[in-house]
């Protein structure tokens, strides 16, 4: 479990992967970046208590580098890795059935669907946003899965020989890592199995200059993987990359009115989407997704953009 500043949520969580430990045996490995709201001693003090819960210093403080350094010190011990958000939660027999699905399939990755919840006023129609295909492209790991093989999925198991094969994560990412390494494992010849048994729920940013932040660095790294592996953004996300140079060309609109035209056409789109979410809901307070998904959909171009133009190719893939 990579986490950094997860006090709110890694207690319960903690608790419960516990109990699946029980049941399968193993370890949980808490690889923390650094946090300061304590969690650090959240999870001390349960580990005190608990047998096979470690924290564990991740001075990178980067999702993929904490991973990468939990297999490098148990891996030896285990054969497959189960990866665990601390943002997020899960049905008590989630472990369970991720090995399951592994030994059905033979597939050398499990992933999940991830589905958003919220609870205050902004953070449900931003989680409204993200379940819907305006807020998420139609990413079939953005809904509950259907039980099919897929090229991507939220990361949930990988067998540990899979992910020594091709090298672990890439460290140098801090955002996209899990597609970057889903297109290695493809590249290798492993199998993804995106199963329709079990899910993830997943708690959103519950104010935008976070939610800017955090869709800013997903453009990033999608970018950055585009970049490395020399490959072609998929129609969904071409899509999204052409929000920033269409909110630029609207600026031109004083020049020529169909400048415009595109940027509202993407505003009315948003709108609608918001809209539709309020009415089927009866809940008009969901009418802020359509601003959510503004705010998503423009932070992940200009990240996109951003690195796109500050991108330097690497002499070496990253590896573990």
């Amino acid at each position: 479990m990579p986490c950094l500043d997860e006090a709110r949520h890694i207690d319960p969580l903690l608790g419960q992967l516990a109990a699946a430990r029980k049941r399968l045996g193993g370890r949980i490995v808490v690889a923390d970046g650094g946090s300061t709201d304590g969690t650090r001693a959240i999870v001390s003090r349960i580990a005190a208590r608990e047998p096979g819960i470690v924290l564990l210093e991740n001075p990178a403080r980067i999702q993929s580098a904490g991973i990468n350094l939990a297999v490098g010190r148990f891996g030896a011990e285990a054969t497959h890795l189960i990866r665990v958000d601390a943002h997020c939660a899960y049905p008590g027999d989630y472990c369970d059935i991720l090995l399951a699905e592994a030994e059905a399939t033979g597939a050398a990755s499990v992933v999940v669907g991830m589905v958003a919840e919220g609870a205050g006023r902004l953070q449900r129609a931003i989680a409204a946003a993200q379940n819907t295909s305006v807020g998420n492209g139609g990413s079939k790991h953005r809904r509950i899965g259907a039980g099919e093989w897929v090229d991507h999925g939220h990361h949930a198991l990988i067998r540990l020989d899979a992910f020594a094969d091709v090298g672990g994560y890439d460290p140098s990412f801090t955002h996209n890592e899990d597609a970057e390494l889903d297109h290695r494992l493809t590249m290798a010849g492993h199998r993804i199995w995106l199963t329709g048994r079990t899910h993830a729920v997943y708690f959103p940013r519950d104010a935008f200059p976070s939610l800017a932040r955090q869709y800013f660095n997903y453009g990033a790294g999608r970018a950055r993987n585009i970049l490395k592996h020399r490959s072609w953004p998929k129609p969904r996300q071409a899509k999204v990359i052409a929000i920033a140079p269409v909110v630029a060309a609207a600026s031109l609109a004083p020049l020529h009115p169909l400048c415009a035209l595109p940027f509202l056409a993407w505003l009315t789109l948003c709108a609608a989407s918001g809209l539709a979410l309020a009415v089927r809901a009866r809940d008009i307070r969901l009418v802020v997704a359509a601003p959510a998904a503004m705010v998503m959909h423009l932070s992940w171009s200009v990240g996109f953009w951003s690195e796109v133009g500050a991108f330097r190719r690497p002499t070496a893939a990253g590896q573990a």
